[in-house]
């Protein structure tokens, strides 16, 4: 079968399709005839060993993203038959409860090979059911960035109706917080450097929109728009870039949600304003099986739509990968299997 991997050496070069043998389900396991995959911005650093020595020894077939058809079922399993669309988790180790070293060890296309490949075998406890209303690129985008929105707002944040949201820009995380957030009830303050994605995030649902590029000190403006003393929920994916701002932003009490380091991993940030408002600052690293499937069940109940920017056909993945790095896109990259 064809893959697409890192192979010999970790660098970019190196990623390129090879061939596998096809894989057959054993017992407990299933196996998927990949339909499609999509992007992250992990997948930017793997294939410069960006995660350590943590990671799965060369070959490492790429993307943690994705979603098949399973056309195998081998003995001893019940949940699953012939024909059902499942995606593959992100965390094989973690089906529910907090979050523990073994929990967070081993994840797709990182410590263990990913969805590029066009057959993957798992075990039938590391995949869940789809929503059926979705296509097979919008489906492949729920197990990284619609389940870390998840987390961060409902499993973790518990946020109700009528509380504020505030997302950073309009990647795949960010988006589908600004779905949820909606769902949930809560407005949603977005900010971003191109006033062409704020009017398409304003069309999405978002109350207030902040060009943060023309409004530096975007963190006072948006505490003003929240009402209240500030913003009760932060998706924060920018890091030292916008952390400050966020610590401006947000209420006596409220929640970040510290996803990503865009801007930088280093902590550069009045840490006062953690103490003296009582501000919560929690990690977020996808999350579980149950949250998936609470996901899941929310995503298939409110028709909600995944937003995929644009689709490439499987021997394009370095193209796809150049695109997301461009940041020109809006919503999710996919790949077409």
């Amino acid at each position: 079968m064809r893959v697409f991997q890192v192979e010999t050496e970790w660098t970019d070069d190196n990623l390129r399709i090879g061939e596998r043998p096809e894989p057959t389900a054993g017992p407990g396991e299933v196996r998927l005839k990949m339909l499609a995959s999509a992007l992250n911005y992990r997948d930017l650093l793997v294939p410069r060993r960006g995660y350590g020595s943590r990671m799965q020894a060369l070959p490492l077939i790429m993307l943690s993203d994705g979603v098949g058809r399973i056309d195998q079922v081998g003995s001893g399993v019940d949940a699953y038959r012939i024909g059902d669309r499942v995606c593959p988790l992100f965390f094989s180790t973690w089906p529910g409860g907090e979050p523990s070293a073994e929990h967070l060890g081993r994840s797709l296309g990182c410590e263990s090979d990913g969805t590029m490949a066009e057959y993957m075998v798992v075990p039938a406890a590391t995949v869940a059911p789809v929503p059926a209303h979705l296509d097979d690129a919008e489906a492949a985008t729920l197990p990284t960035a619609a389940v870390t929105a998840w987390r961060a707002l409902v499993t973790e944040g518990r946020v109700k109706a009528g509380d504020t949201v505030l997302v950073q820009g309009t990647g795949g995380v960010s988006l589908f917080a600004l779905q949820f957030a909606r769902m949930l009830g809560a407005r949603v303050i977005c900010t971003s450097s191109s006033d062409e994605k704020l009017e398409r995030v304003r069309e999405l649902g978002a109350d207030v929109t902040i060009n943060y590029r023309s409004t530096p000190e975007w963190g006072r403006v948006a505490r003003d728009a929240a009402g209240n003393g500030g913003v009760d929920h932060i998706i924060e994916v920018g890091g030292q870039g916008t952390l400050a701002q966020s610590l401006r932003a947000v209420r006596p009490g409220g929640t970040l949600s510290l996803i990503g380091v865009l801007g930088g991993g280093a902590m550069d940030a009045p840490l006062g304003l953690v103490v003296t408002r009582h501000v919560r600052l929690q990690g977020i690293t996808v999350g579980n099986r149950e949250d998936f499937l609470a996901m899941s069940r929310a995503v298939a109940h409110n028709g909600m739509r995944p937003v995929v920017d644009r689709s490439f056909p499987f021997e394009e993945l370095r193209e796809a990968m150049q695109y997301l790095a461009s940041g020109r896109h809006f919503g999710k990259i996919c790949i077409r299997h």
